[in-house]
This record gives structure tokens, sequence and C-alpha cells, in this order.
């Protein structure tokens, strides 16, 4: 049977663990009065009447005449008392109070004020929350009704501009003379414009306007005369695509440069337009799922506190051999946290709010929105991953051993092996330890609680666990190394070079096919969360930069020699180089030396650009600065580009210094930024406040780590004399050491940033809103 402690620690939502009731502590109080009571207490208590005999008579009485006084023999009084914190709050207190005596009465009291103070906290906690989430219910109301009102306008708008049409088709030949005698004829039935449309609409739901005209008005000539409309409200869309990015930026300059009549106006143009309103319904549609899903979370909340509080109250009364947890129950049933019903009504109106607007009267769609189900762990996966591992493990023996007796690393033909085999089979190594450590840090994170799916905004019914990504890794060098030993056998078998030579190029179609295969099969949702995320970081910084956009930019900065490889890959095929083996087209070509450049830089160029993205949207000069590093890592990168090819005492000296600059800026922010590490002040010294592994020694273990793993790059101006071959492995080997200080930084990273969520008691997506009032236009 599974302690209570540890089905807690479980089950709790890691973002409120502190504003949970705080189980352990009050399992150390019970502990004490436990050991209180195994200890002698004879010689305490004849000490107690000798010295003061009076007041243990006295005690006793009182005692007694308290329990008789009480209707059903309570131990403890539980009362509560409100106290103002700020003009607008009040925070309630719970003291209780002992009517019996205990011989253990220091450690029960101290046991009581602890419990006080915990369902304090909890009251506390859940009135606050709850009343964050009943506001944001009201808001999201109105902007539900504010967009119902626009939807109406628009198709009313578009019916009447249709009968308008249809009719004036009919009747233009039968009253055209009619038309030309008479020309103010048409004027006599003036239309309500849209943008008058849409005030009445808004003004109904109390949106407000600056300098409006009353939507009363018998006439559109006193409208006129008013002055012009001037709407104390905007459609706020995030500039979240490329589309919205550039058309925000040019209206932002349009406006500002010049005079722009529609900023006045707004009936001078189209206030509003379907495409607006359909990225405004999805934002709602988003924002009623987070306050659903946030209370589902404080609905558990609720009901694991009050688990926690019956636990601790059975454990004490087992230890003092007394029924207080009855008289103690009352008072926590009694309270906000339990008593209150708004959070259940809440999720009622909820529930039929979104099935009604968002789908269409149907429960059981609305339901896979409200709480999408997670997928249940399969032992097939964990079944084939240690199936795979034991093929990949045998598989690449067999190949040591064909690789030694076909000497394929001999001179005469290591030049043709590592220029058509290891460029691509270096990809899918990398790619496979990349994949083995992200499925390590999923287990860490898993481990320790760390909420990485809401961290990166994955769904939680199609988010990757580290099950599928060890099967993933596992398939992926099972092919790759069973290509390798195919690719042994066909060439001792006298097989033409030129057939040979093209598995790797084969086996690097197949997986980019199967990356971009539109079926529903091979984790599709991941595949293409991928592809959508490699796009975003392509396109930056037309995109709107999230967690997940920029872990994976840093991912890219990692591996920069997986890009080089597929290049060289790329060229070595479209050139036909596997058919003449003439490897000088890909190695000696301007276009592909320049290349290098590109591929080197792009990785730091698309993070740096985030960085100004996330910088415009936040305003935050911290990502000014964090862009400063990735530009400082570019000019290191080219610097040592440039000493490979020109080797002298000038670009040894710029190398050393641009290396040890950039290496120094990304440590600092590895450590201070990222990490949150090497505080001074801390309560852990030169670590952070706030620590998710127990033993401290393991942060200063990779604190050292990552310096030593962040220096790898004097290799490349030590110039060791070694072979073709020696050179390629050893190029992986710095590869890999780069891949898996990325995969141990991830760890860390995301500690810190679950830390973050915790101290602000973010457990739930702030989506924002679409319709918002301005004070002027």
């Amino acid at each position: 049977m599974v302690k209570f402690s540890k089905e807690l620690e479980a089950q709790l939502i890691p973002e409120w663990k502190d504003a949970f009731v705080n189980y352990w502590q009050l399992k150390k109080h019970v502990k004490r009065i436990r050991l209180s009571r195994q200890q002698p207490h004879l010689n305490h208590d004849l000490r107690r009447s000798l010295l003061d005999p009076i007041r243990l008579i006295s005690a006793k009485l009182f005692s007694t005449s308290k329990t008789n006084d009480t209707d059903d023999g309570q131990i403890i009084k539980v009362g509560s008392k409100s106290i103002e914190d700020t003009p607008d709050h009040e925070v309630e207190l719970h003291q209780t109070e002992l009517l019996q005596l205990f011989s253990e009465e220091d450690e029960v009291r101290a046991f009581f004020e602890r419990l006080d103070e915990e369902l304090s906290k909890v009251n506390q906690f859940y009135k606050t929350k709850e009343s964050e989430f009943l506001e944001r219910g009201e808001t999201l109301n109105q902007q539900l009704q504010i967009l119902k009102d626009l939807k109406q306008v628009i198709d009313g708008d578009r019916r009447r501009n249709l009968d308008i049409f249809s009719r004036s088709l009919s009747i233009s030949r039968q009253n055209s003379d009619l038309s030309e005698s008479t020309p103010g004829l048409h004027d006599s039935s003036p239309e309500i414009s849209q943008a008058e449309e849409v005030i009445a609409a808004l003004e109904r739901n109390g949106v407000k306007f600056m300098n409006s005209t009353p939507t009363t008005a018998p006439s559109g000539a006193k409208r006129k005369k008013a002055g012009k409309t001037k709407v104390a409200m905007r459609i706020d869309i995030p500039a979240t695509t490329p589309t919205r990015t550039i058309s925000a930026v040019t209206s932002m300059l349009w406006e500002d440069l010049i005079n722009n009549p529609m900023k006045q106006d707004p009936a001078a143009g189209n206030f509003i337009n379907r495409k607006k309103i359909e990225c405004a319904e999805k934002m709602i549609r988003t924002a009623f799922v987070e306050l659903y899903r946030g209370l589902e979370l404080l609905k558990t909340y609720s009901s694991l506190n009050m688990v926690a509080f019956t636990k601790i109250l059975k454990k004490f009364d087992k230890v003092s051999k007394q029924q207080a947890s009855a008289s103690y129950l009352k008072s926590v049933k009694r309270s906000h946290f339990l008593s209150s019903d708004k959070v259940v009504r809440l999720m009622d109106e909820v529930e039929c709010i979104f099935t009604k607007h968002f789908a269409n009267n149907d429960r059981k769609r609305a339901m896979k929105f409200l709480r999408p189900q997670q997928q249940k762990d399969s032992h097939m996966v964990t079944f084939f991953s240690g199936l795979f591992t034991g093929v990949f493990v045998s598989l690449f023996g067999i190949y040591i051993v064909m690789a030694h007796l076909s000497g394929i690393f001999s001179p005469t033909t290591e030049t043709a092996y590592m220029e058509a085999v290891y460029p691509v089979f270096s990809v899918f190594a990398l790619l496979s330890l990349h994949l083995f450590l992200y499925g390590c840090n999923l287990l860490m994170w898993k481990n320790t609680r760390i909420n990485y799916n809401f961290i990166f905004e994955f769904a939680p019914n199609t988010a990757l666990k580290y099950r599928d990504a060890f099967l993933i890794c596992t398939t992926l060098l099972t092919s790759v190394v069973g290509a390798l030993v195919v690719h042994l056998l066909l060439s001792a078998a006298a097989f033409p070079p030129t057939h040979v030579d093209t598995i790797p190029g084969i086996l690097l179609l197949v997986f980019i096919t199967l990356l971009v295969c539109p079926f529903d099969i091979l984790y599709r949702s991941t595949r293409y969360c991928f592809l959508r995320i490699v796009r975003n970081i392509i396109c930056s910084p037309l995109y709107k930069v999230l967690m997940v956009d920029f872990f994976m930019a840093d991912q890219l900065t990692s591996q920069i020699p997986l890009l080089r490889h597929l290049e060289s890959t790329t060229c070595y095929f479209l050139s036909g180089s596997f058919k003449t083996h003439q490897y000088s087209t890909c190695k000696n070509g301007q276009l592909y030396r320049q290349l290098v450049y590109v591929i080197s830089f792009s990785p730091y160029y698309w993070r740096a650009l985030q960085c100004a993205r996330r910088w415009f949207d936040e305003s935050d000069l911290n990502h000014l600065a964090n862009m400063g590093k990735y530009v400082s890592a570019m000019v290191a990168a080219g610097a040592r580009l440039t000493y490979a090819t020109q080797s002298n005492s000038l670009w040894f000296g710029i190398v050393l210094v641009t290396s040890v600059v950039a290496t120094i800026y990304q440590l600092y922010w590895d450590f201070v930024k990222d990490w949150g590490l090497l505080n001074p002040n801390s309560k852990n010294p030169w670590l952070r406040d706030e620590l998710i592994l127990k033993k401290k020694s393991i942060y200063f273990i990779s604190i050292a780590l990552n310096v030593v793993l962040r220096v790898a790059w004097i290799e490349s101006i030590m110039r060791f004399q070694i072979n073709p071959v020696q050179s390629h492995l050893l190029d992986f080997f710095l590869a890999s050491l780069e891949v898996i200080r990325r995969g141990h930084w991830n760890f860390y990273r995301l500690e810190n940033e679950h830390l973050n969520n915790v101290g602000k008691f973010r457990a739930v997506k702030t989506v924002p809103l679409p319709f918002r009032e301005t004070d002027s236009d």
C-alpha cells in the first residue's frame, strides 16, 4: 500500500506545491508528539506537582469542567477571525483552543498552531484563485457576447448587400427614367453604416466609446453634426504569423509616418473583417479551454487538501489517543475551499457555453477540447525499444568485425568510404544521440515533477513520452547500422560502387519521406510539430517566439556539424559525385566554401533574430543582451572557419580572442540566466534558493562539466598531426561532446523555467483576449 505522502507528492499540482498543506511538516509535529509520549513522564509530573501543585489541580479541574460543559465532549475548539489585509481584502485566520489538558501540551499546541496556519493558507490561496477565475469567466462572457454581436453585424451586412444588389439588378431596368428624374430618391431611406452598427451593438454590452453619439439618434444627420465617432475599443490579434507581423509593422509605420485617416474615422475603412473575427473566435475558444483547465486544477487542489487534513488528523488521534479529528474536520468542511460551489457552477457554465458556441451543441466533441485524454503507456513501446536495442548491439558488433576484415579504413579505400558513407551516417548518429538524451531529459523531468508539457505548451494527448523517444532512437540506430552492414556486404560481393554508394542517399531519402508523411502513422503529431517549429525558426522573426521555438533553436546551435554533413551529402548526390567519385566539386568549389559559412552562421543568426523579436514584443533589454551572446558566437565561428584555411599568427590571435570572449559570455549566460545559479546571496551558496535535486554537489559537478565541454573549441586551433580517418573520428567525437553538453544543459534550463512558474503559481497558460478598451484612439 502506497503511503499517502507519496501519493500526495505524485498528484499535487507542481506549480502550486507551496500552496498545498505542508503534510510533511505536520507529520514531523505528530512524530514529536509520539516521541514525547514514549519518554518517561513520572519524574516530570512529580516535579511539576511539587513545584506548582495548585496549577496542576486547577488545570485538571478546568479541563474536567470544560469537558462537561461541551455537548459532545469536545477536546478542542476551532475558531476563526478576519483581519483586514488591505482596504478591499480580508484574511481569515483560524485559531484552535485546547479544551482538555494533554500530557504533551507544548507539542500539541504547536501542532494545532501549524495546522491552523496551513488551513488559513489553503483558504486564502483558494479564495485568490477562485476570484481570479471568476473574474476571468466574466471577462470571457463579455468577449463572447461582443464576438456574437460582431458576427451578427458582418452577417447582416453581407445579407443586406446581397439584397440591395439583387434589388438594384431587378429595378434598375424598369425605373431607370424615374431614377434620372429624381436623383435623391435612393437617399430617402438611409442605411446605417457598419461602424455605427458595431458601436450600437457593443455599447449594449458595456463597451464604452470616446466622443460617440447616442445610439438612439433618429437620423444620420444628427450623427454627422455631432462630429466624428471615435471608438475606444480595438481588436488585438497577436502577430503570431508572418502575415500578421508584416501587417502590424506596416500599419504601425503607416499610422506614425503618414497621418492615416482610418485611425481617426473607423467608418472610413474596414473597421472589422471576417478574418479578424475568426482569429478572435479562436483566441476566445482557447481562453475558455484554459479557464476550464484552471478550474479543474482548483477543484483537484480542494479535494487533495481535504484528504491531507483528514489523514493528518487521523494520525494525530492515533498518536495522542484522543478523538480530536471530528471537531477539527467540521471546521475544515465549513472552510471556504470546501463549502464554496462557485468553481463547480462555473465549470458547468463553461461546459454549456463551449458546447453551444464552439462545438455545435455536440457535448462529446466539446469535452475532447476541455478534457483531452492522455495517452496510456503501452507495453509494446517498451518491448520494441528493448528489441531494437538488442538488434542494434548485435548489428554494430557485426559491423565492427566486417569493417576490420574488409579493411575499409586502409589508405587505399579510406577516402572513398569516408566521403561517401561517413557524412550520412554521422547525421543519423548525432541525431540518435540527441534523441537519446532528450528521452533521458523527459525521464528526469517526469521523475522530478517538472511540468514540461505546460512549459512547451504541448497537447497532453499527443505529447512525446520518454519511452517513445527511446523507441525512435533505437529504431533509427538499428536502421542505420543495418544499412552500414548491407553496404559492406554489397561491397564485398563486388557490386558496382556506383550502386553501392547510393545506399546512404536512399536511407536519407526514406527518412525524409517518413518525416513529411501525411498519414496518421509513426507519431504524425510529433513529426508535424517538429516541422512547424523548424519553420518558425527559419522564418524568424516573423513568427511570435514561444518557449519551444527558442529551445529548439538552441538545439540547432549544437548541431552545426550535423547541418554541415547534410550540406556535403546533398552536394555529393546532386553533383553526381557518387558516380564519378570526384570529390573536388564539393570540397574545393567556391560556392561550397561560402555555404560553409552560411550553414555555420544560420543557427546563431536565427536565434539572434528570435531574441530581437522577443525584445520587440516584451521590451525587455535582457533579450538584447542575449542576442549579443549569439552574435559573439557567430563571430567566433567565422574566425575559426577562416583560420582553418588561412593558418597564420594574425588569425590565430583573432580566433583566440573571439573564442574566449564568446565562451565567457556563454558561460555567464548558462549559469546565471539560463540555470539561475551562481547567486552569492542565495540560501544555497552560489546556487539558487530553490533546488529540485536534493544533492547540491550535483549542481557544482554540472557547472564544472559545462565549463569543460564549452572549451572544446580549443581542438580547432591545436592542429594535431593525424590522418584523415582519425580527423573525421575526432570531429565526430567533439560533435558528440557538444550534443551531450546540450542535453545536460536542457535539464537545468527547464528546471529553472519550472521554478519560475512555481514562484508565480503559474499553472495555466494566459491567453490574450482580442477585444479591449483603450483610453483614446
